[in-house]
C-alpha cells in the first residue's frame, strides 16, 4: 500500500458536530455548501488581521472630473490639439514632468505615487462617483458603503473623536454608510474652514448651559433612550445612541474639541497651506488625523472643465498645489507620511483632445490618481497612458484593485465579508487584488 496517497485519494476528514450545525444552517437559509465554504474562509480570514501600514486615510476629491492632462500627465509631445493649452515643469524624479500649474508638488514628487493609468467604464458624473468612493459599480439592488464608512465600521473610533468626518460636509450620497448602519456615517464640519468665523458646529455647549446641567440631561436623555430601545430595536435608533454617546464624548472632552481649532496653528504654517479654501481644508485634514481621525474626506473645487480649461485649470490648481504639496510636507516632517496614507483622485478624466469651446469632456477610459505615505512606494509613476491620453499603455489600474490595495494598507482585508439586508454577505470589494507593485 503506497504510504503516501495522492491529495485525491486521501480520505475528508470527518465532519465536526459544529460543521454539521454549520450544514443545516446553510440549508435553512437557501445557502448552497460553495455559499457556506465562502464564509467559513471569510471567518478564518477575520480571525487573521492584516498589519495595518496606516493608521489613517486622507482622501482629497476633486469633484466633476479632472483631467491628467493638465495636471499629473501632461502629453507635451502630442500634436496641440491634444496636448492643450499649458506647458510642463519638472519634477524631482529624472525624466518626469506634471503640468504647469503643480510647481510646488513637483518638488515633493518623490514622496509621491502616481498612477497614470487609472481607468473604469463610467462616464456619468453619479456613477465615476459612486465607482471612486465605494469601490464598486453602482447598483440598483444594493447601495454599497464609502471608503470612509466601511474604515468606520473597522477600525472604530479613537481619542473620543468621529472615526470619519468630511471637511467641509459631506459631498455626495455615495460618500455615506450604504448598506451599514447609519451609525457608521460621516461627521460633518459644517462650516468652511478658512472663513474667519469658523466655528464647528454643535461642539460648544450653549453659555446658559452649564456643564452640571449637561450632565443632567445626558442622565435623564439616557434613561428616555433605554426605555425606547426595549420597545424597538430598529437601526435608526442605535444609530441614534451612537451618534449621543459620540457627541457628548466630544463635547466634554476639551482635546477631542482642540482638534477642531483650526485657529490654534502659528499663522505661518497656515500661510504655507494658503489662506484659501483648498489650503484650510487640507490643513484641517492634518489636525484631525493627528489628533485621531481615522478618515478626512476633503473635496476640493469643482473640475468639470467643457469650456476654457486653462482658466479653469489656473483657478482650480494652483491652491491645490500649494495645498497639497504642504500637505505632504507636513506630514512628512512631522513624522505622520509613514502611517497616514493620502489619496487623491476624480470621478473620471477627459477626453484625449480639446474641443471645440477650449475644454474636454468625460473620459473614464484613462486618468490619474495619486498616493502619498501609509505605505505606498515613494517617487513611483505606475502605469502610463498612450501616446495621446485615450487608453491605458500599461499597467490598468481599476478601481477594484486600487480599493483592495488602499485597504489592505489599512489593515482591512478587503475580502472580508460584511452583512446587508437581509443577512447577505457582500465582500467589500468584489474580485479585487492588492497591487503589490505600488506598495513598498
Amino acid at each position: 500500500m503506497d504510504s503516501n496517497p495522492s491529495p485525491h485519494s486521501m480520505p475528508f476528514a470527518k465532519p465536526s458536530r459544529r460543521e454539521f450545525l454549520y450544514a443545516g444552517l446553510a440549508g435553512g437559509l437557501g445557502l448552497t455548501m460553495g455559499d457556506l465554504l465562502k464564509l467559513r474562509a471569510a471567518e478564518a480570514a477575520s480571525e487573521n488581521p492584516l498589519i495595518a501600514k496606516a493608521d489613517s486615510l486622507i482622501h482629497i476629491y476633486l469633484p466633476g472630473g479632472a483631467a491628467a492632462q493638465e495636471l499629473w500627465d501632461p502629453k507635451p509631445l502630442a500634436p496641440s490639439e491634444y496636448r492643450g493649452p499649458l506647458s510642463t515643469v519638472d519634477t524631482n524624479i529624472p525624466g518626469i514632468k506634471f503640468s504647469q500649474y503643480l510647481k510646488n508638488t513637483a518638488k515633493i514628487a518623490d514622496k509621491l505615487t502616481v498612477v497614470r493609468s487609472m481607468t473604469h467604464g463610467e462616464a456619468a458624473h453619479e456613477r465615476g462617483t459612486h465607482n471612486m468612493f465605494t469601490g464598486y459599480r453602482p447598483s440598483p439592488a444594493l447601495a454599497y458603503p464609502s471608503f470612509g464608512s466601511v474604515v468606520s465600521h473597522e477600525l472604530g473610533s479613537r481619542n473620543q473623536l468621529p472615526a470619519y468626518v468630511c471637511v467641509p460636509n459631506m459631498p455626495n450620497e455615495f460618500a455615506g454608510t450604504g448598506y451599514l448602519s447609519t451609525a457608521f456615517g460621516p461627521f460633518a464640519l459644517g462650516s468652511e474652514p478658512s472663513s474667519e468665523a469658523f466655528k464647528v458646529r454643535d461642539l460648544s455647549l450653549p453659555a446658559s448651559v452649564s456643564t452640571e446641567r449637561f450632565d443632567r440631561r445626558r442622565s435623564i436623555l439616557d434613561t428616555v433612550d433605554s426605555h425606547f430601545r426595549y420597545l424597538e430595536q430598529s437601526d435608526s435608533l442605535k444609530a441614534m445612541d451612537s451618534f449621543y454617546e459620540a457627541a457628548y464624548a466630544m463635547i466634554s472632552s476639551p482635546t477631542a474639541r482642540e482638534a477642531f481649532n483650526l485657529a490654534a496653528e502659528p499663522a505661518k504654517v497656515r500661510d504655507n497651506y494658503g489662506r484659501n479654501t483648498a489650503g484650510q481644508r487640507m490643513l484641517m485634514a492634518r489636525r484631525l488625523v493627528e489628533s485621531g481621525v481615522r478618515m478626512v474626506s476633503v473635496t476640493f473645487g469643482g473640475w468639470d472643465h467643457h469650456t476654457g480649461i486653462a482658466r479653469a485649470m489656473e483657478t482650480n490648481a494652483v491652491p491645490f498645489d500649494q495645498a497639497y504639496a504642504a500637505l505632504i510636507s507636513d506630514l512628512a516632517e512631522r513624522g505622520m507620511l509613514d502611517r497616514t496614507l493620502v489619496m487623491v483622485s476624480s470621478e473620471f478624466g477627459r477626453t484625449p483632445k480639446i474641443n471645440k469651446d477650449g475644454g474636454r469632456d468625460h473620459w473614464p477610459r484613462v486618468f490619474s490618481v495619486a498616493f502619498a505615505g501609509g505605505g505606498f512606494k515613494r517617487g513611483l509613476i505606475y502605469g502610463a497612458s498612450d501616446a495621446t491620453g485615450a487608453e491605458p499603455d500599461n499597467n490598468p489600474l481599476t478601481v477594484e484593485n486600487m480599493s483592495a490595495t488602499v485597504y489592505n494598507q489599512l489593515g482591512i482585508k478587503p475580502e472580508k465579508q460584511l452583512v446587508a439586508p437581509g443577512g447577505r454577505p457582500v465582500a467589500i470589494v468584489k474580485d479585487g487584488q492588492v497591487v503589490s507593485d505600488l506598495i513598498s
